[in-house]
Order: C-alpha cells, then sequence, then structure tokens
C-alpha cells in the first residue's frame, strides 16, 4: 500500500541523510502517516521532523527541508513539500491515481493485500459462545468481529488459524445441568430445591417445559445422579 510505501521512503532518506552527516545519527521513531484534514496540504502528511526535533536538536522545518530536498520525485507523487511547522506533504499525481483504476479492476479481489505478515503463523480465538444462556447479539458480534480480522490478516499475509472454544466441560456446565433437572422436576409439579450455585434465568423455565413436553416424566425413573448427567446429552 502506498502508505507503507512512503513510510520506506522516509526511513531510506532519513538513514542515508545519517550516513553522509547531515543529519545526527539516532534510532528513528515510529513514522506514522495521515491523512491531511486540509486537502490543500496534499494527499498523505507525515510528522517525522516534529517527532526528531527533540532528539536531533534541531528545528523541525530544517530536519523537513533535509529531508525533502534529497528526496526523488516517483510515479505516485506531483510534489512533495514541507509546510509549518515541520511536516512533509505528499500530492498524489492525477494521471497516477487514475491509472489505479486499471489495477483495482485486474487485481479484483486480491486489489490491497499485503505481504508484511511474510506467512507468520497466528491462532485467533474468538466467540465462544456460552452454553450455559441464552445467545444474545454479543455473541454475533464477536463473531462478526473475529472472522473480519482473520480476514484482514489473512489479506495481510499471515497464515491464521481460527480456533473456537464451545467450551462445554466443568463446574460451570455441572452446574447448569442441576439446574436444568431441578426445572424438569418442578415443571412435573414435583417441589425440588434449585442449587445455590444454580442458573436462575426464565430460559431454565423455558428449557424444561421443552423437554417435558417432548420426553414427559421419563427421567423421573433414573436416580438423580443419572438424570442429571443424562438430561445434559
Amino acid at each position: 500500500m502506498l502508505k507503507y510505501k512512503i513510510i520506506e521512503l522516509l526511513e531510506k532518506i532519513a538513514g542515508e541523510a545519517q550516513r553522509k552527516q547531515m543529519l545526527p545519527s539516532v534510532a528513528l521513531p515510529e513514522i506514522i502517516i495521515e491523512r491531511p484534514q486540509n486537502p490543500d496540504h496534499g494527499d498523505y502528511a507525515s510528522s517525522l521532523p516534529l517527532k526528531l526535533a527533540r532528539i536531533m536538536r534541531m528545528k523541525p522545518m530544517d530536519i523537513a527541508e533535509v529531508l525533502v530536498n534529497m528526496m526523488h520525485k516517483t510515479e505516485e507523487f506531483e510534489k512533495i513539500t514541507v509546510a509549518p511547522p515541520g511536516f512533509i506533504n505528499f500530492t498524489l499525481k492525477g494521471k497516477w491515481l487514475a491509472q489505479q483504476v486499471e489495477a483495482i479492476l485486474s487485481a479484483e479481489e486480491s486489489y490491497g493485500n499485503l505481504d508484511i505478515g511474510n506467512g507468520l503463523k497466528l491462532q485467533l480465538e474468538f466467540v465462544s459462545v456460552n452454553p450455559t444462556g441464552p445467545i444474545h447479539v454479543g455473541h454475533g458480534r464477536g463473531a462478526i468481529l473475529g472472522s473480519t480480522l482473520a480476514n484482514v490478516l489473512k489479506a495481510a499475509g499471515y497464515t491464521v488459524e481460527k480456533e473456537y472454544y464451545v467450551n462445554d466441560a466443568g463446574n460451570q456446565m455441572d452446574a447448569f445441568y442441576r439446574s436444568l433437572y431441578a426445572r424438569y422436576r418442578q415443571a412435573l409439579g414435583i417441589s425440588f430445591e434449585m442449587p445455590s450455585d444454580g442458573y436462575m434465568g426464565d430460559y431454565m423455565l423455558a428449557l424444561a417445559e421443552e423437554i417435558v413436553s417432548e420426553k414427559g416424566d421419563s427421567f423421573l425413573s433414573l436416580p438423580d445422579d443419572r438424570a442429571v448427567r443424562t438430561l445434559g446429552l
């Protein structure tokens, strides 16, 4: 992408200026490329000279002038200029911009893909809907955001593995099964105390009614511990 090309250009020019002792030799900070709010200031802008001013003990405008004077115009840029208090502004060529339409059409869905990931393997975990309660809009949001992030990372050159935890084991599931069994017996008109760590939501009543509708009182013939396990299947 063009932003990364500008970053690489600034890194290259700054390094060259330091080797030629036109700028002090210091570690470069992170280079951020932004879109100016005022279109008169170009299409892209960098505040690198402002970040370097303190550590280089130079005026931002002087640093910007050194960097811009060392830059050679490329096919993308109509002009590269300095603006107070120390910005470097990049203005795109209209002809080059128009040519990108054909590039976009030719690349189709792969347009904009990057190779910055270099195949690095990533595991992305998301969704993990809680099986002890109703599904809500937050679960859908998590699925959408996770899937979108995975697609973005793949487009950036990463090898992405998506992980979804069913999360259907452990103490919370034991409490869920015991709660469901209590509501099941209550739905059959049998007095039965809910466990102290049980799930008290109304959705448990609806689940119990659904089981009674489908299975009747068939679970009453089983010992309590076995009935609890069987209800959870």
